[in-house]
């Protein structure tokens, strides 16, 4: 009996097996789908560390200002719409406050993702300290607006 293809009369098969390399080959396009790092669109934002110690008493009630992006691409700061650059010269000038104020960041659920972006970029490049996320719990089930 031949088999794929051979001759039944006792020579050789010349013809190479390809079998084992296309395993291996599967196998090792496999290794490098798994181990190609997944690509990310993110911000990095150093978050400060847990601390719980109680405050000191000049501490306990902090000014606090809040930056709010609305779905039509409007910056607020404590209610006030400014621009870029008014945002850079309230960082600079909150920064020069002791203690620094608390900088709360609440995006609307349709706001930019591009605005986001460049406030955060602006706020990371301000070098300001004290900065939090606010308004996220009215987002803790996926799909449903606060």
């Amino acid at each position: 009996m031949a088999m794929s293809g051979g001759k039944d009369d006792g020579s050789p098969m010349m013809e190479m097996n390809t079998t084992p390399l296309i395993d291996v080959m599967l196998v090792l396009l496999i290794m490098f789908i798994i181990t190609i790092p997944v690509a990310t669109h993110s911000v990095d934002i150093d978050l400060p560390v847990p601390n719980n110690e109680p405050p000191p008493p000049d501490m306990i009630d902090p000014i606090k200002n809040k930056i709010v992006l609305t779905p039509d691409n409007q910056i607020l700061w404590n209610g006030t719409p400014i621009n870029d650059g008014e945002l850079v010269r309230n960082l600079e000038a909150t920064k020069a406050i002791q203690p620094e104020p608390e900088l709360q960041f609440e995006p609307d659920q349709q706001a930019s993702y591009d605005l986001s972006i460049r406030v955060l970029n602006v706020i990371k490049g301000s070098g300001v300290t004290k900065f939090g996320f606010v308004g996220n719990e009215k987002y803790r089930e996926f799909g449903k607006a606060g």
